[in-house]
This record gives C-alpha cells, structure tokens and sequence, in this order.
C-alpha cells in the first residue's frame, strides 16, 4: 500500500459516522441496495442494516467498490432490527406517507439516528412503521407520490450530513484505532487479509506510512517469502 493510499484511507476512518446508519426492510432489487450503499459510504456511514427474507448480493458494478468500505449487517425482521438499533440509542425514522409524518428535514439528525426505507413497491410494513419513533416524509408537488428508494435515501442522508458537517461531527473521529487498523489491513493488503481468515492468524500492525509492521514469527506463520509476497500482491 503506498503512503498516498494509506493517508486516503485514514482520512476517510477519521469522518465515519458510527451513530448514523440505515435500515433497508426487504429493499430486493440488487441496483438499489447498491447504490444506497454507495450513498452511505460517500457521506461517511460505517455500517448498514438490511432485512432480507433470504439473502441479496451487492451488485459491484453500481456500489462502484463502496461494499468494501460499508459493513452490512443482517437481520431476519423487522422487530429484531429496530431493537438492536434501539440498543444503541438512535432513534429510528420510517419515510412514510401519513397525516402523522413530518418534513425530513425538521429532524435533528445530530443526534444518533437510524433511517429505515421500505420495500420498493409497498413500502415499509405496519410492522416496521409501529416500532419505529416517528415518520418523515419527502415533499413533493407532482403527480407521484414516492420516490426511489435509493433517490429517496440520497436526499434524506445529505440533509443528515449538512446537519453534522454544521455541528463539526466531521471533524471528531468515531472509530476506534483497533476498527480502523481492521480496515486499513483489509482494504490494503486485501489478499494477505484473505491468507490471515484462512489460517484463523491475527492481523497485523499496519504503520503510519501504510506498511505491514509484523516481526519474523508472523510471516513464518503466514508461510510467505519476499518475492511470494510480492506476487500475492500483484494477483
């Protein structure tokens, strides 16, 4: 990994927005789990939740690599997500059409938040709208009356970032050093991160000028010499 790659990826750890995510309710369609994903990756969200009946790839070709930066984690309903979001403190939005919603951006997404998106044609579930602490809505003046989910998330997100960018949330690092030295391994040595979940071996050290910091023993163990090294790098 070279210095300049190091220091991207460390700039991009330093403004993650650990309290700020997104739950997608039985969002099926590959393109637009996709690109809500690379939604959330370009304002700084950490991680996703989805609900899926059964699992659902990431198409690449739309998230443009950003699924390897965006952790996903999964659940199998909707109550089981919205408590664990809870668990962590954030208040969780439903976009929603009703007499009870209120303008995306009247909320305070300072705070820790989770926005939950339902399924493309039905929206979200009676489900999902009852656990949830309150319902926004996007207005709009034309003929429709719903957006796509992945436009939808876009709009409501960037709201989220020009609120924390005002409140200087950007500029204080949220994630711990360990999560950021998992990542920076992975993302840069992403073949050898491979070889370690293989051979059940601890990750190593990766130093301030973005290189492996690892003594004898951990390459002995790795079982990889120098120009074998540089091979796995160039596959």
């Amino acid at each position: 990994m070279t210095p300049e790659r190091y220091q991207r990826i460390r700039n991009m750890l330093a403004k993650r927005q650990t309290d700020l995510t997104v739950c997608l309710e039985n969002v099926h369609k590959p393109h637009n789990v996709s690109a809500v994903v690379r939604t959330c990756d370009a304002i700084g969200i950490h991680k996703v939740h989805a609900i899926w009946e059964s699992r659902y790839g990431i198409r690449r070709g739309t998230a443009m690599g950003s699924e390897r930066w965006v952790g996903v984690d999964t659940h199998q309903n909707v109550g089981d997500a919205i408590r664990a979001l809870k668990a962590n403190n954030m208040q969780v939005l439903v976009t929603h059409l009703s007499d009870e919603a209120v303008d995306f951006r009247a909320v305070d997404y300072t705070r820790p938040t989770a926005i939950l998106f339902g399924q493309e044609k039905y929206g979200a579930t009676d489900e999902a709208i009852a656990l949830c602490d309150k319902e926004i809505v996007i207005p709009m003046v034309g003929m429709v009356q719903s957006l796509n989910v992945s436009v939808a998330a876009a709009l409501v997100l960037y709201e989220a970032q020009r609120q924390r960018q005002n409140a200087g949330m950007y500029q204080i690092q949220q994630l711990t050093e360990a999560e950021c030295q998992r990542i920076l391994f992975e993302g840069g040595y992403p073949v050898l991160a491979k070889v370690c979940r293989s051979r059940d071996l601890p990750y190593p050290v990766i130093d301030d000028r973005g290189q492996i910091a690892a003594d004898d023993a951990w390459w002995a163990k790795m079982d990889i010499n120098t120009s074998a090294f540089k091979s796995l790098l160039n596959a």
